[in-house]
């Protein structure tokens, strides 16, 4: 058996341990964490993204409820209150809501209460808001407004069927 010489055991006591040290590994997790945390903003919706994603719903809704009362003959209206909406449909002299019906169900905002204002305003202002689709094609032009704290998103209808949000 060889005795390691002086050199090699003054060499092996002056090689540093191989590793990070912890100022090398704080800095990772400070980098680490201004990441995540840039993430988890982006992630979290704002007033306008949640009221834009509702708008693009409530339009696609009520190009369907605009057919829908076309295709049956038979007035349909869009109801809409500060926490929900839902669709209601003619039946003789009274208004009864399309419970049956998994498109036009009730449904609530998912950030409420939100205030909704129509442009031209409706014959009679009432609570809740109602826009009616007639069995005729051709409907007045409206515009529909949702308002969540300063964000603002507006469904303009053309009156022939075609619904933009803006």
């Amino acid at each position: 058996m060889v005795k390691p010489s002086n050199l090699q055991q003054r060499v092996a006591r002056c090689t540093p341990a191989r590793g990070f040290t912890l100022l090398e590994l704080l800095v990772v997790l400070v980098i680490a964490g201004i990441l995540l945390g840039m993430v988890g903003l982006n992630a979290m919706q704002g007033e306008r993204q949640v009221l834009q994603g509702e708008a693009q719903r409530v339009a696609l809704l009520l190009q369907l409820a605009r057919d829908e009362a076309i295709v049956r003959n038979r007035p349909i209206a869009f109801e809409a209150e500060p926490e929900r909406y839902r669709f209601l449909i003619r039946d003789g002299n009274k208004w009864q809501a399309l419970t049956q019906d998994d498109l036009l169900r009730e449904r609530e905002f998912p950030r409420g209460p939100i205030a909704l204002s129509i442009d031209p305003p409706t014959a009679a202002e009432s609570n809740p808001m109602r826009v009616v689709f007639g069995r005729e094609p051709v409907d007045k032009p409206f515009i529909l407004t949702f308002t969540l704290g300063d964000a603002s998103v507006a469904i303009h209808a053309d009156g022939v069927g075609h619904f933009v949000v803006e």
